[in-house]
């Protein structure tokens, strides 16, 4: 021991003589402050023992076996209420400023200066209204989702969401902070790849951002709400309409929790073999938020970065959408052509053409699923509604909307199978784009877009023959 000792000695006065005496005394004062800190933070004293303890009893619940699950479930379910009914104001405001104040304010301007038709519809009903309904629909959901996040993730939440799943994502051959990247996607996928950064290991970050896109994230929950409401309350007693149509949307939810896990485990057994890292998890003390850093935070770096990036997309989106439907290959347009065309794939999947030319188009923005459906439905059955061939729209009563609905065909099976549809279909472009730069590689942006898409058809597929056989 002696001999150990004198060799510490040497050794430090080695250092000393190398570095000199005062830089020396500077790095032995640092050590001792990081010693103090550790100390401070680790050892209960008689003054920290009243917030050390009420720390500790409240990590006793919130991390617990029993509880842990139901109010993380709870957390969450709360937060997405929060911003589905929050949001149904806001955007109902700006879908009237937008939509039925500048839209007829913009047509009138082009027939003032004379504008011909099709550049009037190109530009108004088709990029400009693509992009409103991006705004007005996308905007109020993500100003009030990630400042919510944003602040459990301050008041030190959030690192006990990951402590809790950490073993269920282990299983999977994940890893455990993949629990707040796929929290992050429920309110949109393309933040949610993003978030993938705080996970060090580069094949579990992959694993992470191929399945972010199994959080149903807020351009799909209008679409989730709005089926359940009019085909899935419709099947029970009008008073419990509305708890089957919220349980319906809570299911499909925990589907795609299901299915991450599902892919998470098939990636680390096929593509993405390796061992799980070690996951050293701090849980920090908890604290207030600072409520205007959230909102800085949350609103520049996340929301308006998100939104430009949806926007950049809903643009040809629009464009598109106009022009199939308004150029014409001998007596039918191109949208009545395609539509005929994938009828008879969509009707083996349990949906139709007209669902399948939708989710197309709206690759980038999921948002606009619903007013194309609506558009492409009208057009196609001839039945009155819209402003006309190339124009979305969407309407204030459910009612009108399941009469169009119907009309197009739609049953029982077609809204379920949207519903798992919306949960199961490649990632919208602003999400692809995001891939893309967070990965660097063309491989793998092609396997996260094609992975959801091929689980959606094979899904609906035999949700549709079970169905048709009972």
């Amino acid at each position: 021991m002696s001999k150990k000792v004198e060799n510490i000695v040497e050794f430090a006065n080695e250092l000393r003589w190398q570095i000199g005496d005062e830089l020396h005394d500077h790095l032995t004062e640092s050590i001792y402050a990081d010693a103090a800190k550790i100390a401070s933070a680790s050892v209960s004293t008689e003054n920290s023992k009243k917030s050390f303890r009420l720390d500790a009893k409240i990590d006793k619940i919130v991390t617990s076996k029993i509880w842990g699950f139901p109010i993380m479930f709870l957390v969450l379910a709360l937060v997405l209420w929060i911003t589905i009914i929050g949001a149904n104001y806001p955007s109902s405001m700006l879908a009237t400023l937008l939509l039925d104040n500048v839209h007829p304010i913009l047509k009138s301007f082009a027939a003032s200066i004379g504008m011909p038709w099709w550049l009037d519809g190109f530009l108004i009903d088709g990029v400009y209204l693509a992009l409103a309904w991006v705004i007005a629909v996308m905007l109020p959901p993500m100003a009030i989702f990630f400042p919510l996040f944003t602040m459990l993730e301050d008041f030190g939440y959030l690192p006990r969401v990951a402590f809790n799943m950490d073993y269920l994502f282990k299983k999977t051959g994940a890893h455990g902070k993949q629990a707040l990247t796929m929290s992050m996607g429920f309110g949109c996928n393309a933040a949610g790849v993003v978030a993938t950064r705080i996970i060090d290991s580069p094949r579990e970050r992959l694993i992470a951002i191929i399945t972010n896109n199994f959080s149903l994230c807020n351009g799909r929950w209008p679409t989730q709400i709005l089926i359940a409401t009019i085909f899935i309350g419709a099947v029970v007693p009008s008073s419990l309409s509305g708890f089957a149509s919220v349980s319906a949307v809570i299911s499909i939810a925990i589907l795609g929790i299901g299915f991450m896990f599902l892919s998470s485990w098939l990636l680390t057994k096929t593509v993405l073999k390796g061992e799980v890292s070690t996951f050293n998890l701090e849980l920090p003390p908890y604290r207030p938020p600072r409520i205007w850093k959230t909102i800085y935070t949350s609103l520049i770096d996340r929301t308006l970065i998100v939104l430009w990036r949806a926007m950049v997309f809903a643009v040809p989106a629009g464009a598109i959408i106009w022009l199939i439907s308004n150029i014409y290959i001998g007596d039918e347009s191109i949208a009545a052509w395609i539509i005929n065309s994938l009828d008879g794939f969509g009707l083996i999947l349990g949906l139709n053409g007209v669902i399948l030319l939708a989710y197309i188009v709206a690759i980038p923005a999921n948002e606009i699923v619903i007013p194309t459906i609506l558009m492409l439905t009208v057009m196609v059955t001839g039945i009155s509604g819209g402003e006309g061939a190339g124009v979305m729209f969407e309407l204030d009563s459910v009612n009108e909307t399941a009469t169009i609905l119907r009309a197009g065909g739609w049953t029982l099976l077609t809204a379920v199978n949207v519903m798992l549809f919306s949960l199961l279909h490649n990632p919208c472009s602003t999400t692809i784009y995001t891939i893309y730069k967070e990965t660097k590689s063309v491989k793998w942006t092609v396997i996260a877009s094609l992975l959801p898409l091929i689980m959606g058809f094979v899904v609906t597929f035999l949700v549709a023959q079970i169905w048709r056989v009972f």
